[in-house]
């Protein structure tokens, strides 16, 4: 299968190097930090001034809070001359990163979460193949061979079915899209951010789909990270958020792109339809949802929810084995992979709402579904492109 490679503009003349001026611009995006934030500054600064080679500076990004964050930071900023601050109006981690990266004058800019969940001993890993010129981007990895995690049962599965669902809809290469640690060659950064829409948690994922579409190469770090007990995230609502991300992102790869090979196909007899996925998947789709929603919800009185979506989940597969033959290739994600899915869906709700009734499970599973439709409705036209431009 061909993929769309992205277009990027052509880099920007580098800008005079100084001795003075810092080889690392590492952005800590904040919100409501007041207990982490000095603590975690202070750490981190302490550990690049007595181990990491090259000048630095860790610049402190408030996304609009409202504690004494910003208090804090500008203090932080007055006493240790490596630290900067800025503050932002609205909220927004890729919003901050874009500020950040776009102002520095550092070649490698670069990011960690301010919990510093991963282990500092990566960062010089992380930075050393930006400086020598054998990567584009750096990112930490939570799921490759060497890295040691620690963390909970639900997040374990959460990160892996988010990371599972950007191979089946969008065919990354890398294994972990979300780890809060993460760095780029600022002359990438300067291409690559214009094309890169979302300014909240799918920013991550945008930026490396992006690149790897344009063919840039991304250098994987394996990490230690230790979960943060008292992470702020609002996993509902972030997973949510990332599905509208993957769909936007698998529906409209011609936005910035174009498919690799010789050239796109012309307009007119054997252009490809550019609107809703083909009705002979979106029928047997959808009849597939609501059976396993119905089943489900027959089920759920009587049995635990991850049991019922199992069993229902299951029925409905068998019971489509006729259907599956009128689907467009490629074939669908494989039963384990949609049950991880859809599993996992229904983890993350009982981890945010602990007291969620059915209607709230049915509306996760549902919204699962409808992601791998938009997804697979994607892959389907890459499939047609691909076919017609052989014949």
């Amino acid at each position: 299968m061909n993929h769309p490679r992205v277009t990027l503009p052509a880099p920007a003349p580098p800008s005079p190097a100084h001795h003075d001026e810092p080889v690392l611009d590492l952005a800590v995006p904040v919100f409501n930090e007041e207990t982490d934030l000095e603590p975690s500054v202070r750490r981190l600064h302490a550990y690049l001034r007595e181990t990491f080679p090259y000048p630095f500076r860790i610049t402190v990004a408030d996304n609009a809070s409202t504690d004494a964050t910003p208090l804090i930071a500008a203090r932080l900023a007055a006493e240790l001359p490596e630290v900067e601050w800025i503050r932002l109006a609205e909220k927004g981690r890729g919003r901050a990163l874009r500020a950040v990266w776009s102002a520095s004058t550092a070649p490698v800019v670069g990011y960690l979460d301010v919990d510093l969940s991963t282990g500092l001993a990566a960062l010089l890993p992380l930075v050393a193949p930006l400086l020598s010129g054998h990567s584009d981007l750096a990112i930490g990895t939570r799921l490759a061979p060497g890295a040691r995690v620690v963390r909970g049962p639900k997040r374990e599965a959460i990160s892996r079915c988010y990371n599972v669902l950007l191979r089946c809809t969008l065919s990354v290469g890398f294994s972990d899209a979300q780890c809060g640690f993460k760095a780029v060659r600022r002359d990438a950064a300067a291409r690559l951010l214009p094309l890169v829409r979302d300014s909240a948690w799918f920013f991550d994922t945008e930026l490396l789909v992006v690149a790897e579409r344009a063919g840039l190469r991304i250098h994987e770090v394996p990490v230690d990270w230790v979960d943060d007990p008292d992470s702020r995230v609002a996993l509902l609502s972030t997973a949510l958020a990332d599905l509208r991300g993957i769909a936007r992102v698998a529906l409209s790869p011609a936005r910035d792109a174009k498919p690799a090979g010789p050239g796109a196909l012309p307009s007119g007899r054997g252009a490809l339809p550019s609107g809703r996925p083909p009705r002979s998947y979106v029928v047997p789709a959808a009849v597939m949802a609501l059976a396993h929603l119905l089943l489900y919800a027959a089920l759920r009185p009587a049995a635990a929810e991850q049991v019922a979506n199992a069993l229902s989940l299951l029925a409905c597969w068998t019971l489509a084995l006729p259907v599956r033959g009128r689907l467009p290739r490629p074939a669908p994600p494989a039963l384990a992979a949609r049950l991880a899915l859809t599993a996992g869906s229904l983890a993350v709700l009982r981890h945010t709402v602990p007291a969620a009734g059915l209607r709230a499970e049915l509306a996760a599973l549902a919204t699962t579904h409808l992601s791998l439709v938009l997804a697979r409705s994607a892959f389907g036209r890459r499939g047609r492109r691909t076919e017609s431009t052989a014949s």
